[in-house]
């Protein structure tokens, strides 16, 4: 019998590499969770203000990407880079962490 080898997990027969093992089973989503919630409070007085402000701002950035076929430029666009099929809420809350918006509460 051999020694173990930590490199890799024999799996019925098939010898793994340790990493494929240890990976996990999906990506961490990012989005809700980037910026984290907890950084984006102090950027509004509750987590209601903070939902509406961010609603507000996704209805817009909506707004602009169904505007563009039309020629109309009412909306201004995502003030971040926006990644590949995110969605408006995500750009909307990278741009409140990033201190990209004006915001006065109860607009």
């Amino acid at each position: 019998m051999s020694s173990p080898n930590l490199d890799s997990i024999d799996i019925h027969g098939i010898d793994l590499p340790a990493e494929i093992i240890d990976a996990p089973a999906y990506d961490t989503p990012l989005g809700i969770t980037n910026p984290p919630i907890d950084d984006l409070l102090d950027r509004a007085s509750s987590k209601y203000a903070l939902v509406i402000y961010a609603a507000k701002r996704a209805r817009q950035i909506n707004d602009y990407y169904n505007q563009l076929g039309d020629g109309i430029l009412e909306y201004v666009g995502p003030l971040v880079e926006p990644g590949l099929q995110e969605k408006p809420l995500s750009i909307a809350m990278r741009e409140i962490h990033a201190d990209l918006l004006e915001h006065t509460e109860g607009e």
